[in-house]
Order: structure tokens, then sequence, then C-alpha cells
């Protein structure tokens, strides 16, 4: 079950890559005209537009981007039939259908229902779609049905799916939006408190790849709190009363400190605590980390590095995230990002009339890095914690190809015949093995990982790292498949 969690928490990246197209064409919008957000510049108002049409179909996207991540084969006709089941349950989950099923006003309909077309019902969409592409799309019927053999055949079944999950909704989804509704209110009702305690769970659920089931809350439109496309959206949002100057933000701004200031930092401090005869290793490791890290917002080979080494460490990261949330939304210092807190997002943010005092937030940061620094290197020395480059000697770098360093790892995951299923999201492998036991951590470590997640008798993790990643898996299933 948990590996299945995992396979959907890594198909929810690919609607969500379509974030930063967003976030560019909607940057540079609010870039050429930061008065008048379109009004004055016909080029403005094109790619702002151009970026909103992204950020106002998101529910969608994530039914279709869903369906496609969990099929088995990436095939098109998986999105395809998301996008058929998505219609179909949206249509009869409409409040003037419901009223006509029910034979009741319009204004008697339970208003969870205002609500249906969201990226949690995307979700949900998207994994049913997956599910019966997966399990139907090779079904060959008799001769005189065969022009619906295979993948014809799916659109039907979905669309039948679609039409048993409304009514499975029409009853379930007001106690599940009310219980949604709950969690966000209770969290945005305690203001700044609420930011805070966001962003020290959203670190704590990242250790097991689950920062995913948290963040659509607060980030999209499941209960209304929508911060990342209210941001995006600027003047349009201000104009339609879903944001507020100063307030929206507030679940994205304490993040550009940590992941652009903080975090770097730490990686300092973990290079300056290596033994000597690691520095120089360490250093590499640590740059790429830390330049990642700042420029893009991708915080996990940095954040790999000492989570298991050193939970510790990982526990005060979670609790800085946390205050520096609190600190941003407190001091009203907001800004927002169409992928992640990096420079690239902070850049892009600053012309967003939605971007209040985002200055500030480099201070913020320039303090949270000294923080980082000095309780880190305190934290390792004082307590002797294990990170990377102390205790043991580091082997030399791997120079291998792609394709000796894959097999290199399928060795070391207990051999071809022990790996199921190879799969990977933007830094890590992720993998279904007949017996976890089997992994040999310490040789993988070795061979150039950030970090190895042994999640239960079957899933495994393996952090390989932005770039390297994609190259490695796509030669290890070469291999597997022969």
């Amino acid at each position: 079950m948990l590996g299945y969690l995992q396979n959907v928490g890594k198909s929810l990246m690919v609607p969500v890559a379509t974030l930063p197209a967003a976030a560019i064409l909607m940057g540079i919008g609010y870039w050429l005209d930061p008065t008048g957000w379109g009004a004055n510049s016909v080029l403005a108002a094109f790619l702002i537009k151009s970026g909103a049409a992204i950020i106002d179909n998101m529910a969608v996207i994530f039914a279709v981007g869903v369906a496609f991540g969990l099929s088995k084969d990436k095939n098109g006709s998986a999105a395809l039939s998301g996008f058929i089941m998505w219609l179909v349950v949206t249509t009869l989950l409409g409040k003037g259908v419901i009223a006509q099923l029910k034979g009741i006003p319009v204004e008697d309909v339970n208003m969870a229902f205002d609500k249906v077309a969201n990226q949690f019902v995307g979700i949900v969409v998207g994994i049913i779609s997956a599910e019966i592409y997966n399990r139907t799309s090779h079904v060959e019927l008799p001769k005189f049905l065969a022009f619906f053999s295979g993948k014809r055949l799916v659109p039907i079944l979905t669309s039948l799916a679609g039409m048993l999950l409304a009514f499975v909704l029409m009853a379930v989804w007001p106690p599940v939006f009310a219980g949604l509704l709950k969690l966000g209110t209770t969290l945005q009702g305690m203001g700044p408190v609420g930011a805070g305690l966001f962003g020290f769970l959203n670190r704590l659920f990242l250790s097991v790849g689950m920062h995913h089931a948290l963040y659509p809350v607060f980030w999209f439109d499941v209960v209304g709190i929508n911060d990342i496309p209210n941001f995006l959206g600027g003047a349009q949002s201000i104009a339609n009363g879903t944001a507020t100057p100063g307030v929206t933000g507030m679940y994205q701004a304490g993040f550009f400190p940590i992941m652009m200031f903080g975090l770097p930092a730490a990686a300092l401090a973990i290079y300056h605590s290596a033994d000597k005869v690691n520095r120089s290793k360490v250093f590499s490791v640590m740059l790429a980390a830390g330049a990642a890290s700042f420029f893009t917002g991708i915080t996990e080979p940095l954040e790999f590095s000492f989570m298991f080494l050193a939970p510790a460490l990982y526990l005060i990261h979670a609790v800085l995230t946390g205050i520096s949330l609190w600190f941003a939304a407190q001091m009203g210092w907001m800004s927002g990002f169409g992928f992640s807190a990096g420079f690239v997002d902070f850049v892009l943010g600053t012309r967003n009339p939605l971007a209040t005092q985002w200055y500030m937030l480099i201070v913020q940061g320039a303090v949270f890095a000294v923080v980082y620094y000095f309780v880190f290197r305190f934290a390792i020395a004082k307590f002797n914690l294990k990170t990377l480059g102390r205790g043991e000697v580091m082997g030399e770098e791997n120079e291998s190809s792609d394709e000796q360093l894959a097999a290199q790892y399928i060795k070391f995951l207990g051999g071809d015949d022990n790996i199921v299923s190879i799969d990977n999201c933007i830094t890590r492998l992720r993998l279904q093995l007949k017996d976890s036991k089997a992994v040999n951590i310490d040789e993988l470590k070795k061979l150039g990982a950030a970090g190895v997640v042994v999640m239960g008798e079957t899933t495994v993790q393996v952090i390989v790292g932005v770039g390297k990643v994609d190259k490695v898996a796509t030669a290890m299933k070469q291999i597997h498949k022969h």
C-alpha cells in the first residue's frame, strides 16, 4: 500500500510540472507591465492570460496528468480516459444536475458541490482512470466486438466508472469536503501560526514522500485556500476578491529563506564538519546540492544527504522551516512560486502585485543562513552526528557510464531477479522489489546515492540526484527488460 501511495505521489509531479510554465509566462508579463498588469501592454496581457489558462484549469490537468503518470506504459490513451472520466464526474456533480436528480431547488444543494471541480477530485479521477487503463488496455473482446478491444475499451469503461464515482461522491463528497475544510480552515484561522505548522509538517512528510498528500489542501483549490494559483493570478486575483496583498502567499513565502539561504548554509556546515581527508569530495557534492536548492528550490539531494544519517538535524530543519513560514507570514513579507522556492521563481515573482515587501525575504534568508550554519556546526560537533564525510574515508567518485552505473545499481539492489518495477521522479529511483533486505545500502552510497529509503519489505527509494536519475532509470529499465 505504501509503495502504491509513493507511485501516486510521483505521478503528481506530472501536473505540478506544468506550473513553471504558468509562473514564467505570468512573471514575464508582470515584469513588462508592473503597474497595469496587462492594461498598458498587449504583450503583457497576452502572457499573463496565457499563464492564467494553465492556473485556471489545474483541476482537470491533475486528472489528466495523474492518469498518465500512473499508467504503466505512459500512453496518451490513459490521459484521454482521465479527461473523459473528469467530464462525466464534474458534469453529473454540477449543482444544477444534482438539483434535478434530487428534485430540490439549486440553492438547497450542499455547498460542497460548488467545489467539486478541484485538484483533490482530479487526483481521484486520475487514479481510477489509470487503474482501469492498466487492467483493461490489453483485453481482447470476442470478434464481433473486436473494434472495442484494448485501448478503445478504456474510454467506455472510464465513462461508466465516472457515472459510478459521481453516484458515490454524491454521498461521500460532502463529509470529505467538510473534513478537508475543517483542516484547512483550522490552520488558516491560526494565521501565521497555521502557516508555520504547515511548513513544519511539509518537511516532515517529505521524509517519506507523502508531502504530496498535504500541500494540495493549502496550495490549490481543494477547500478554497488555493495559495499558488491565487498568487500567480496577481491583479486578476485581487480584482476577483480571491487574493489579499500581505496575506496571499503565506503558505509559500517562508520557503524562500530556507531553500535559497538556509539549506545552502547547512551544506557549508556539513562541508566544514567533514573529515579533512574527505572535504574535497564532500565539497563537490554539497556545492551541487546547495546550488540546486538555491537556484531551483529542489532540496531533496541536500536534505537526503543528512535526513537518515542524522535525523536530529532533519528535525531541526523541519522546525526552522516552520519558524520561517510563521515569521514571513507574521511580518507580511510575501512572495510565491510556480514550481518551488528557488531564485528563478523568486525573481519572476518580484513584479507580481501580491509580492509585498519581498526584498525582506532576502534579509530573513541571510539571518536563517547564519542560524542554519551555526546550529548545524554545533549539533554535528556536540553530538558527533554522522554527516557526509565524517567517520569514514570516502571512495573515489564513480566515473562509469550510465549503463555501467545502472548495472551496478541493479547488482546492489539484490540483482535483476529481485526487481519487480523501476520508476523515478525528479531526484530518486522508486523501486518495487521482492525483498528489500537484499539491498546493499553501503554499496549504493559508494556509487553516489545521496540516500536510500527502505519503506517496507518491498518498497525502496534511492536518491540519485537531479539530471542523473532519468538516465540511470532508463538504463536500468533497458537492462531489466532484457
